[in-house]
């Protein structure tokens, strides 16, 4: 059962409500540090919504986190990003650098309003002066965080994001200090979080297409985070928002933990789809050197088949064929950590107990997250911190009879509560076990950007009336032809 130490950590946790008041860029540094000096709590959310009762973060570290910070020599600045080559933002701030030589200043923007406040720092929206470009601005009181022992998070959290290069993560754009304030100018979103706009669905739940939508963006983010040693430890709606082509961003590292990690080919144990729920073969005579993937496992067979053949065994030896490639295993599963952190209505079982643990606490949170979206509330919530905290423990997992899933969504649900971790769907092979289960049966993983997301928002506008500078769109490839298939696309080359 939890401790009474632990508990008492998050009784009488409240979230705090966000102030939208405009002021310009000197009052953000008083502001920001008022606030931080005054100890508020809460979470930074990149939203300009703020709907409902939101979920707080806690942190309370016990000094044996033996794995925080043990590789941040592996984390450099990651200035190249090829998944922002054609980004309308890296051009703006070097345009604006050029200009300033090179230096990026607060005064180069026009702050507007504050968008959320966190534990380290609140993050605003602006204006990079004289570009129409909006970013989301975080701005951390460097004396403040120095008081509460909070600098190494900071630190941590901004090597986290220069790191990272991925659809569906932030990018940081800059980094700059004053002698008082650090600044971290990174992606707006004006779609605001899942959150708000869970509530504003009938029901306050999403239909299982759009659920399914959110979801596997979100698993792609945490597979790559988990390929660079970085276990998330704090998703939950109101940390995922929605950029304005209505896909997906996860936001607020400032929670995560960095570890080491291996990622590694494996072969499958075997061929044949009825049997690949056996799992994979990790005996080291299995495990696929670099040298040894032929370009010929990879290709498609165009010959050899005749017509009729090739319609009625299609589908077959595709499956077949994509069985018997070699799968990443990239999951850090010797990371540990000793931290009580997270959202209580989110915490794992294994973080509740102070057993130490690892990254299948991001699996946890992603079946209570994907429970959530489908349901409306979380599974465990009690009456208040305490009783929650005990449910989440000692209650066994129940549906309730309205809104109706589907059986491989409540099956995916029931995998990934498990409250033993070593038993816990992906708790070896991470993502890639999630991917290959029946709920993304219909998911094309490798175009998933190419889906049409469920909702777009609305267009936001400049307190002017302007619109912000405009995304560029995605570019359509020589020689390849998107066209839509249902909710996703197909891609042909010939």
């Amino acid at each position: 059962m939890p401790s009474d130490t632990m508990i008492s950590l998050v009784e009488g946790m409240n979230s705090n409500s966000i102030n939208n008041m405009e002021y310009n860029s000197s009052e953000v540094i008083e502001r920001a540090s008022s606030e931080e000096k005054s100890g508020e709590s809460g979470e930074a959310s990149n939203s300009c919504d703020h709907v409902g009762s939101r979920k707080t973060s806690i942190r309370c570290s016990t000094g044996s986190d033996v794995s925080d910070e043990s590789s941040s020599s592996s984390f450099h600045s990651a200035v190249y990003k090829p998944h922002k080559a054609n980004d309308t933002m890296w051009e703006a701030i070097q345009a604006v650098r050029s200009h300033s030589n090179g230096v990026l200043e607060l005064k180069n923007f026009r702050v507007f309003k504050r968008l959320g406040g966190g534990d380290i720092g609140t993050v605003h929206l602006a204006e990079l002066i004289g570009t129409r470009c909006c970013f989301a601005i975080k701005v951390m009181d460097k004396e403040v965080l120095a008081s509460r022992k909070k600098l190494l998070r900071a630190q941590t959290e901004r090597e986290i994001l220069q790191s990272l290069d991925h659809p569906f993560l932030p990018t940081l754009y800059a980094h700059f200090e004053t002698e008082k304030l650090s600044f971290l100018v990174m992606e707006f979103c004006p779609g605001g979080d899942l959150h708000a706009l869970r509530q504003r669905q009938p029901g306050k739940f999403f239909p299982e297409h759009a659920a399914r939508f959110y979801v596997a963006e979100v698993l792609l983010a945490l597979e790559y985070l988990h390929m660079l040693g970085i276990i998330y430890r704090d998703l939950k709606p109101e940390n995922v928002l929605v950029r304005e082509d209505g896909h997906i961003m996860l936001s607020d590292f400032d929670l995560s933990l960095r570890c080491v990690v291996s990622p590694t080919l494996v072969k499958s144990s075997n061929i044949n789809l009825e049997s690949k729920s056996s799992g994979l073969c990790i005996e080291p005579s299995c495990v696929i050197q670099p040298s040894c993937i032929q370009p010929s496992c990879f290709g498609p067979r165009f010959f050899g088949k005749p017509k009729k053949q090739k319609k009625t065994k299609q589908k077959s030896e595709i499956s077949n064929q994509a069985s018997a490639l070699p799968e990443l295993m990239a999951e850090p599963t010797s990371a540990r950590s000793m931290s009580f952190v997270g959202t209580h209505e989110y915490l794992a079982p294994e973080i509740i107990k102070g057993e130490g643990h690892g990254s299948a606490v991001d699996w946890w949170t992603f079946g209570i997250f994907l429970y959530e979206l489908l349901f409306g509330r979380t599974p465990f919530k009690g009456a208040g911190n305490r009783a929650t905290l005990f449910n989440v423990v000692g209650q066994p997992l129940r549906f309730p009879e309205s809104p109706t899933v589907s059986f491989a969504a409540r099956d995916l649900i029931r995998g990934l509560l498990v409250k033993e971790p070593q038993h816990r769907l992906a708790y070896r092979r991470g993502a890639t076990e999630i991917k290959q289960h029946p709920f993304f049966q219909n998911v094309n993983w490798a175009l998933i950007r190419c889906a049409s997301p469920p909702d777009i928002p609305l267009p936001f506008l400049m307190q002017d009336g302007r619109a912000p500078a405009a995304a560029p769109a995605p570019s359509k490839g020589q020689g390849v032809d998107v066209k839509p298939s249902g909710n996703y696309y197909e891609i042909d080359f010939f």
